[in-house]
């Protein structure tokens, strides 16, 4: 991929590839039955398509104004439809190229005669996957970070995420790491030019002490960046909460209750639950993808003793447990609750590689909730007893008793819910932009460790210090798209006017 022609030949990519590109069509406005579909022409014959299929001769519309035209077969000016159309001369387009769209009728005969219709001229094909945001980037309108807002943008299912893929697509992201990738730039260019010309007495004193500095921040606010906990990436591909517990203690049924349907199947035998079951949810705007598991015990037979290793696995990996316990087997002596409680839970939680469940308790009560169901079953009296135990409780996670069959408690476990789920996703419009693709936490990973190889051979080979800065460099290019050495010669030139 490239940003510009400079950047294509130095990927061996020949500029022609751009310039000379097909026309291309395709519906915009998604599959099926609708009011209005969208038909979007780009490409150096848009205004011949655009000429052809409304039977305009030699006036094109005004640019960006909608207008009314008859829709006709380019070739035997059969009447299509009647709808609007835009003109949109590059480069002041989406893809930086000529194009145009067609507003025609959502029906699917209407939009099938109208793609035929653009089929059938010379020259002009239908679009790849992407090729028209592909061509926006080459032509500089977006960078790479902005691509992957967009695309986020397009399949955004809650507020939080659409809100974190505008913010994305707005630059935000992108212009932190295209200032982080100036930055280096710099410093290369001054490291590069203190070992070319510093005999020549051409470079000011101090020039490596402002590159140490410099490269000391950067490093620090990368690692800063990287520090987010995953928040972005969580709230870009969901929250994983699992249901966890024991056989019967009513974790198919908590999912039911969340989800508003029968999504597990209830019953009184034991061990129903042998595989996952998952389902999607909105939690207060953010993705949540809530996994049932099977009840934790000794399998009876090879199919259940999966089922457990599946669950335990899940628990594993999860952002968030709900630990379902039956509150029918609670002590009838509040006293004794959160003994019986961490029990519960240090068979239900993963322990600690070093074998510390105390620490093991602690380092995930923030990632648990303790769910107390069938609380319709449990007297008044202990109920309330019980639940002032457990508030003065330490080093027990969050309890809330509920019962999924009257539904009663269910608003105040909602709220607690959320109220995780959003700790564990972050504001997205607040604060630094997160983190949001796993590839940007490996490029910047590997940039991190590039600049320790800079520190680690300041002293001892200032050649090798600098491949550590252009390693980094190439990394953050890889995350926006831009990277050049002849940027690189430009900071030179300009910073120290070499040849004086």
């Amino acid at each position: 991929l490239g940003y510009n022609y400079k950047w294509l030949r130095h990927l061996s990519i020949p500029t022609d590839a751009v310039c000379d590109a097909d026309t291309i069509f395709a519906l915009s406005s998604g599959h099926g039955r609708c009011g209005v579909a969208v038909v979007r022409v780009s490409g150096p014959a848009s205004s011949m398509v655009l000429r052809n299929m409304t039977g305009l001769t030699q006036t094109l519309p005004p640019p960006r104004t909608a207008l009314l035209r008859r829709i006709t077969d380019p070739h035997t000016k059969e009447l299509l439809d009647r709808g609007l159309v835009l003109w949109f001369p590059g480069p002041h387009s989406f893809t930086g190229e000529d194009s145009a769209e067609f507003h025609v009728h959502g029906g699917p005969a209407v939009i099938t005669a109208v793609l035929q219709g653009l089929g059938s001229l010379k020259g002009v094909r239908p679009a790849e996957a992407g090729e028209f945001t592909r061509r926006a980037f080459h032509a500089g309108k977006l960078g790479l970070t902005e691509v992957e807002g967009l695309g986020d943008l397009i399949h955004a299912e809650t507020e939080a995420q659409r809100r974190q893929a505008l913010r994305q697509m707005d630059g935000e992201l992108g212009h932190l790491y295209q200032d982080w990738s100036s930055r280096l730039k710099r410093c290369l260019a001054h490291v590069e030019a203190f070992i070319d010309f510093s005999e020549d007495e051409l470079i000011e004193d101090g020039v490596l002490n402002q590159v140490d500095s410099s490269v000391h921040r950067l490093q620090t606010e990368i690692e800063r960046h990287l520090g987010d906990e995953r928040r972005g990436e969580r709230l870009r591909n969901g929250v994983q909460v699992v249901i966890a517990g024991a056989t019967n203690a009513g974790k198919s049924s908590l999912l039911n209750t969340l989800c508003q349907r029968p999504a597990a199947i209830v019953s009184p035998i034991p061990g129903t639950t042998r595989d996952v079951v998952e389902a999607s949810l909105d939690i207060g705007g953010f993705p949540v993808l809530l996994s049932d598991t099977a009840g934790l015990r000794d399998g009876l037979d090879s199919v259940e003793r999966e089922g457990v290793r599946r669950a335990r696995q899940r628990v594993e990996q999860a952002d968030l447990t709900l630990v379902v316990v039956d509150s029918t087997q609670l002590p009838t002596e509040p006293k004794q609750a959160p003994t019986f409680l961490q029990g519960y839970l240090s068979i239900v939680l993963p322990q600690p590689s070093g074998g510390n469940p105390e620490e093991g308790r602690e380092a995930t009560s923030d990632r648990v909730l303790l769910v107390l169901n069938k609380s319709d079953l449990v007297p008044e009296a202990q109920k309330e007893r019980t639940e002032r135990e457990l508030r003065e409780s330490l080093g027990l996670p969050p309890a809330c008793f509920l019962s999924c069959h009257t539904t009663t408690g269910l608003g105040d476990f909602l709220a607690v819910l959320q109220s995780r789920v959003k700790t564990l996703c972050g504001n997205p419009l607040s604060g630094a932009p997160s983190l949001t693709q796993a590839r940007h936490r490996a490029h910047l990973q590997q940039s991190v460790q590039a600049l320790s190889q800079y520190h680690q051979y300041r002293n001892h080979d200032l050649a090798l210090a600098a491949e550590g800065v252009r390693l980094a460099l190439t990394h953050i290019g890889r995350i926006t798209g831009r990277v050049g050495a002849e940027e690189i010669l430009d900071i030179v030139f300009r910073d120290f006017c070499i040849g004086k």
